[in-house]
């Protein structure tokens, strides 16, 4: 079978990528080069800016896939221009859209595939969405659309967690090891999916070339789900230290940190669980064996052992603090 991927140096598209060389999957992988490293040498590389219409038209030329994923589409003008540059090109096209676009808040859990797309609090789900309606609004039986929508996936590099520094997650490490206070909105009792991107790539592989899947939509996540006290738990665990956790409202969290509204209104406040029954009716190889338990030890100790790893978030750290300080002055008035 013959792959192009749109991307392919994200944290799940790293993994898909590894997975499908060693399922002998000839693999052939477009981007702009600048992260080829995290690739296996086996792949192929066409490089090239998938903005540039005339570019890719030229590498796509008397190239033919059985599938091409975009691990790397964001808005309706993104999956307008794919359609126009890749049919022809391919018989099945996969989007990477997102379980954040499911209706906020969620009318039930586990989600289902029943469950309709609309999240008013985050436009990047929104995005997905418009995505989403466009592409199934195709029907074109030489170009099949198939659509996954990941959950919160991490892998080797990644501390999961609700509000941290996004660019300096040795953030979070530094203040552990400094027995300083970690946030945790509300109470940390709800419940939250999250997904080895391992275990994510054996299920996506069995899409690929799957005439079963044309014209369909599932979520594809792991069965692990954990509370946020228990994912904080594992870090501390990892660190080699004891929990020292302020538990403070999401709205109050809001006040000092409003850049995080969408994220926790539009995902990570309510509990959140999947029923993978419909991806696993068609991905035979589907799994879930990581536990983030295992994984974040290795997450740590890359942290802790890599220098040029450990830079602080100063201005994060300010805020942090000043948030805790103002919380617990206001619950002892």
């Amino acid at each position: 079978m013959k792959v192009l991927f749109i991307g392919g140096s994200g944290t799940i598209s790293t993994q898909v990528s590894k997975l499908a060389i060693k399922k002998g999957i000839d693999l052939f992988v477009l981007n702009r080069g600048k992260q080829n490293f995290k690739i296996p040498k086996e792949v192929k590389l066409l490089q090239g800016d998938i903005h540039n219409n005339e570019e890719i038209v030229s590498l796509l030329k008397d190239q033919y896939f059985d599938s091409i994923v975009s691990w790397i589409s964001f808005t309706v003008d993104h999956v307008k221009r794919d359609y126009d540059l890749f049919k022809g090109h391919t018989k099945q096209y996969v989007f990477i859209s997102s379980a954040s676009a499911y209706l906020k808040p969620l009318p039930f859990i586990p989600i289902t595939e029943d469950i309709p797309l609309g999240n008013k609090y985050w436009e990047y789900s929104e995005n997905k969405k418009k995505c989403e309606d466009y592409l199934l609004s195709i029907h074109d039986d030489a170009f099949n659309v198939t659509i996954i929508r990941p959950s919160h996936t991490y892998d080797e590099t990644m501390l999961v967690s609700q509000l941290s520094s996004r660019n300096y997650p040795y953030t979070m490490i530094d203040r552990m090891l400094k027995n300083k206070p970690i946030i945790i909105p509300d109470l940390g009792e709800t419940l939250w999916t999250i997904t080895y991107s391992g275990d994510f790539a054996h299920a996506f592989i069995d899409v690929l070339g799957n005439s079963q899947t044309y014209g369909q939509y599932y979520h594809l996540t792991g069965d692990k789900v954990y509370t946020w006290n228990q994912i904080n738990q594992f870090i501390c665990d990892a660190v080699g230290v004891k929990p020292h956790v302020v538990h403070i409202p999401t709205d109050y969290i809001l006040k000092h940190f409003p850049e995080y509204k969408a994220e926790l209104y539009g995902d990570k406040m309510k509990s959140t669980t999947f029923d993978n029954t419909k991806i696993k009716s068609v991905a035979h190889n589907y799994q879930s064996v990581y536990e983030y338990k295992d994984i974040v030890k290795l997450v740590v100790q890359r942290l802790i052992s890599n220098k040029e790893l450990q830079e602080i978030d100063d201005q994060f750290n300010q805020r942090y603090d000043l948030l805790i300080q103002e919380y617990t002055q206001f619950i002892h008035q």
